[in-house]
């Protein structure tokens, strides 16, 4: 079976790569809400008031990630999920100030350097294993990018473009796996491709070990 981006007797992909479906101006993200917060948040464009802008809130360009992470919108608190639009501009500039949010030696003088560092960067990378249909842990990883402080403000207020209840889609793709139809299945996952990000930021962020 392809996996999400791929094809048979692709190159293999890197164990840690930026993929989402982006255009020339934006990116896609993913989150996942109660319906308190994801219905208002999809109808109005922006997030409700009851949306806490000075907590840290993370956002994944994979949506099979996401579905791994919300259980295809069936855990409680997460059974609305959102397709996020935000400007190149803010995800570019969340990369560019994030810290990596564990230490790896040779990246970081020592430890307490990172932890310093991880104090003041407004944002922080984590890589966890990509998911197949079947939610299950693939070799290669995904990026989740965590916003803190000015950062998830900054996201909240400036960044925003579209908002998207994609929960349907979810639905329909799990569906389908659970029907014994994982080409259909494929067929409907948003296109994620290597994300062109700058190399000198994937140089903080990116390091044997992560």
């Amino acid at each position: 079976m392809p996996q999400p981006g791929g094809s048979p007797g692709s190159v293999p992909r890197p164990v840690h790569q930026i993929r989402a479906a982006f255009t020339g101006t934006t990116v896609t993200v993913y989150q996942a809400y109660p319906p308190a917060i994801g219905l208002p948040a999809a109808r109005e464009g922006r997030f409700p008031a009851a949306w806490k802008r000075d907590r840290m809130t993370w956002i994944k360009p994979s949506f099979l990630w996401m579905m791994y992470r919300c259980g295809w919108g069936e855990k409680e608190a997460q059974e609305t999920v959102l397709a996020v639009d935000i400007t190149r501009e803010g995800f570019d500039w969340a990369l560019r100030h994030a810290c990596l949010s564990h230490h790896v030696p040779g990246l970081h003088a020592d430890r307490a350097a990172w932890q310093a560092e991880l104090r003041r960067a407004p944002a922080r990378v984590q890589w966890d294993p990509e998911r197949d249909l079947r939610l299950r842990a693939l070799p290669y990883r995904s990026l989740q990018l965590g916003l803190g402080g000015g950062a998830a403000r900054r996201y909240a207020d400036e960044w925003i473009v579209a908002i998207t209840d994609v929960t349907p889609l979810a639905h329909e793709v799990r569906a389908l796996v659970r029907g014994g139809d994982p080409e259909a299945a494929e067929r409907l996952l948003p296109e994620e491709r290597p994300y062109p990000a700058d190399a000198a930021v994937t140089g903080r962020i990116i390091a044997d070990g992560t």
